[in-house]
């Protein structure tokens, strides 16, 4: 298998400049045409077959010289709505988008992969299918438009990864079971009445309301959840008024809410809608809660993980793997793993030492580009590895 290491290093320039060439041009969801059209380029010229799937969506398929099993690997394409200021010669020319998140990387290392696996064709058993999904910056996520369109008909199991920032350069982290969290969101609409703020007693105070009722749904985890289950309730936004001596007579605040199992996502916004409820008749005021439902949580099948383990060993070294914690971020990657099993992984990016330490969504976010050849072996691997295990995965119960 040094093979494969060897021509993760014959085309590691490649897909740097890859990389490059997607962050300086980079296009928000439901908007990648120009990267559509690169991908396509570049897995035609490798003698694949791509075809569109989900409007900006790209799908193919590396048929293996032996038989063995059908393994997708999946990497997301769109950008952040975001003012990139990396400050490097590959910052964005496109204005308001930015790969502020990684998707830059995400798409060259699949394409790195794809060149890999190429060229390791006659020792691959099985079919490789590559994915690359528009659309995961904004919600629903292009996930369930690639299911629904055969991006998982025939597959065995897939994999995906994503460049993190949190962990080091060198290492990547991954865990069986819980992973990444449901994120939900909410607003909360509050109708009071208005009034010239040196006569309060006329009034019902809306904004007054709004932040006790955020005083309170901080309570929510703290005194209502079991502490030893994870769970997350913030508040992002309150707006209300507009100027200093009126007392406003609406207030609209939004937050989100993070969780891994259904019952205590369903007991959250049960509180939630108890505490504006009390708050709000105390006060004399009315309300209206708008909930969106997000995706589910990413959560990582054990044998597949183990497989993904044992390639980061196998590429980077016994100690490389990462124990990372659950993350309470979202991800639509738990779309595919609720129809085949499959794993999640975080490829680290952070260096302190190359001033790599702003975080996802930040717009002078960057990473150690020595981490896509890392992504690209161990992706690799993972996918060969899984295509020629003889034993069937776990059946996927949903």
């Amino acid at each position: 298998m040094n093979l494969l290491h060897d021509l993760v290093k014959k085309h590691q320039q490649e897909v740097v400049n890859l990389r490059r060439y997607f962050h300086t041009h980079p296009e928000i969801s439901k908007k990648e045409f120009n990267t559509q059209k690169k991908i396509m380029e570049k897995l035609t010229a490798l003698g694949l077959k791509p075809k569109v799937i989900a409007n900006t969506g790209v799908m193919a398929e590396l048929t293996g010289a032996k038989r063995g099993k059908r393994i997708a690997i999946r990497a997301d394409i769109d950008a952040l709505e975001l003012q990139d200021e990396c400050g490097k010669s590959y910052q964005s020319v496109n204005r308001g988008a930015c790969h502020a998140c990684g998707h830059d990387g995400h798409i060259s290392m699949l394409l790195g992969v794809a060149n890999v696996l190429t060229d390791y064709r006659e020792n691959i058993a099985g079919t490789i299918r590559f994915l690359f999904q528009p659309t995961e910056e904004r919600f629903p996520g292009g996930a369930l438009s690639m299911i629904e369109e055969g991006a998982l008909d025939g597959v065995d199991a897939i994999i995906g990864a994503h460049l993190w920032q949190p962990i080091p350069i060198g290492t990547v982290g991954i865990k069986s079971g819980r992973f990444m969290a449901s994120p939900d969101e909410f607003s909360i609409a509050i109708q009071g009445r208005g009034g010239h703020a040196s006569m309060p007693h006329q009034t019902v105070d809306a904004l007054l309301t709004a932040s006790q009722i955020v005083l309170a749904l901080n309570t929510i985890v703290s005194r209502g959840v079991d502490p030893l289950e994870q769970a997350v309730v913030s508040i992002g936004s309150l707006h209300s008024g507009d100027t200093f001596n009126i007392i406003p007579d609406t207030a609209i605040l939004q937050g989100t809410v993070r969780s891994f199992e259904e019952n205590i996502r369903q007991l959250i916004f049960e509180r939630i809608e108890t505490i504006t409820r009390g708050i709000c008749e105390a006060a004399g005021a009315t309300y209206k809660i708008e909930k969106i439902l997000g995706f589910p949580p990413v959560i990582n099948e054990l044998s597949c993980t183990n497989v993904v383990m044992s390639a980061i060993k196998e590429s980077l070294g016994e100690n490389k793997v990462f124990a990372v914690n659950p993350s309470m971020g979202g991800e639509d990657f738990s779309y595919y793993l609720k129809k085949v099993p499959g794993a999640f992984m975080f490829v680290g990016v952070g260096n302190d030492a190359k001033g790599i330490i702003y975080p996802q969504h930040h717009p002078k976010y960057d990473i150690d580009e020595d981490a896509l050849a890392y992504g690209t072996e161990v992706m690799a691997r993972t996918a060969v590895h899984l295509s020629a295990m003889e034993e069937p995965f776990p059946v996927v119960n949903n």
